[in-house]
C-alpha cells in the first residue's frame, strides 16, 4: 500500500492520534528517556504546546490521511554548534516500510538548510535501531562515528551513532 503524507504543524486536535500512537513499546525503545513510556495525555498536551512555539517552525507532524501518525524536528544547536542542528524523528508503527521517514526526512533537511543558518544537520540512533541507519543513509547522511556502549536504556548499554549530511556547497 502506498501512503501519502505531509509536514505540518502540531494542533491540539492531533492529541488523540499522537497518544494512541506514540505509547507503543517499539517505538519508545529507539527513543530518549525525554519520549515517555506509556505515553499519557498529559505528555501529549506538554509535547504539543512545545512543538507549536518557535519561528520559523521546527517540529512538524506527519500526517497520513488527515491524522499525525508520527513526528519530525529540525534543532538548531547553540554556542560553538550553532552551524548544525539535530534531526530527530518516529513513526507510527503501522506506517513502517513505506518509504515515509526517509521520504519525510529530505523534506526536513531541505527545510532546515532553507530556514536555519547551518551547515551540517545530525542524527543520534541507536546502535540497535538498524532501520533508522537504513533511513539515514538512503537520505544521504555518511556515519560520522560510533561511541561503544555510551547510552544506557532500558536496562543495558547500546552504542549511540553519528550520521550527518551537510549544506551543498
Amino acid at each position: 500500500m502506498k501512503y501519502n503524507f505531509t509536514l505540518r504543524p502540531w494542533t491540539t486536535a492531533d492529541l488523540n492520534s499522537l497518544v494512541t500512537f506514540a505509547d507503543n513499546t517499539e517505538i519508545a525503545k529507539f527513543m530518549t528517556d525525554q519520549f515517555p513510556h506509556p505515553y499519557t495525555s498529559e505528555n501529549g498536551k506538554a509535547f504539543i504546546a512545545a512543538a507549536s512555539k518557535g519561528s520559523p517552525l521546527h517540529i512538524f507532524a506527519i500526517d497520513i490521511n488527515g491524522q499525525a501518525a508520527g513526528g519530525i524536528g529540525i534543532h538548531p544547536q547553540t554556542d560553538i554548534h550553532r552551524k548544525n542542528a539535530e534531526l530527530g524523528y518516529w513513526l507510527a508503527e503501522p506506517f513502517w516500510g513505506h518509504g515515509i521517514i526517509t521520504k519525510a526526512v529530505l523534506q526536513i533537511v531541505d527545510y532546515g538548510f532553507k530556514n536555519f543558518e547551518i551547515n551540517r544537520i545530525f542524527a543520534r540512533p541507536f546502535g540497535t535501531n538498524k532501520a533508522s541507519q537504513r533511513v539515514l543513509e538512503k537520505a544521504g547522511f555518511k556515519l560520522e562515528a560510533r561511541f561503544e556502549k555510551s547510552l544506557f536504556k532500558n536496562g543495558e548499554y547500546i552504542d549511540e551513532l553519528v550520521y550527518a549530511v551537510r549544506r551543498k556547497q
